[in-house]
């Protein structure tokens, strides 16, 4: 039976990019999961009292610019998000490059094998920004998500923190997210649950 599940991401995040990176993996072996992705503002998030939201203020634009790229390509070009995503994240915490800048969201894109210029000019449209925002929104009232990555599924919602990568390997990505949704949607019980120490 297929697992349906929703899992928040914003690409600044390195466990974000763990879980994603696993989701990713895993589907790309044949897991049979039907995945819902959910873009999140931690600069949102931290928005002191009395500030505009991000959507809302000009000198925030820059951080809300890859998401809404991704948007795009998740809901115009749904076949090349998944290399795209990973992509995103690998351009922020595997080579250092600074993805507010167009120029490197544009190589990014082309390097998933899509038309640069076309995303952008969608991003320029206005609608991604909003779908960004409805989106968030809607994780932070309808279930409280307050980071990334969170796993959404069976009316559950979790934060959760994923030390390893898959780096390659299909079924420890297969397994981890597997063992992942079953504490989500099979032991609500367990509200919190964290190492005092990472062994390295």
């Amino acid at each position: 039976m297929t697992r349906a599940f929703a899992i928040t991401w914003d690409y600044r995040c390195p466990f974000a990019r763990n879980a994603h990176e696993h989701v990713v993996a895993a589907l790309e072996a044949g897991a049979d999961w039907d995945v819902t992705w959910v873009p999140f503002s931690l600069n949102q998030m931290h928005v002191e009292e009395g500030q505009p939201d991000v959507w809302d203020d000009p000198d925030k634009a820059a951080t809300l610019r890859a998401p809404e790229v991704a948007i795009v390509v998740r809901d115009r070009y749904p076949e090349a998000f998944r290399p795209f995503h990973i992509a995103a994240f690998a351009a922020r915490h595997d080579e250092g490059r600074d993805i507010r800048e167009p120029e490197v969201l544009r190589d990014v894109l082309t390097g998933a094998g899509l038309d640069a210029q076309a995303v952008m000019n969608e991003v320029d449209d206005g609608w991604p920004l909003e779908a960004y925002r409805k989106e968030h929104e809607a994780a932070a009232g309808d279930h409280g998500v307050f980071g990334v990555p969170t796993f959404i599924a069976g009316g559950q919602a979790v934060f959760i923190r994923l030390m390893s990568r898959p780096r390659g390997d299909a079924e420890l990505a297969r397994t981890t997210i597997e063992r992942t949704l079953d504490l989500v949607t099979g032991w609500p019980d367990l509200n919190e649950f964290k190492h005092t120490r990472i062994p390295r």
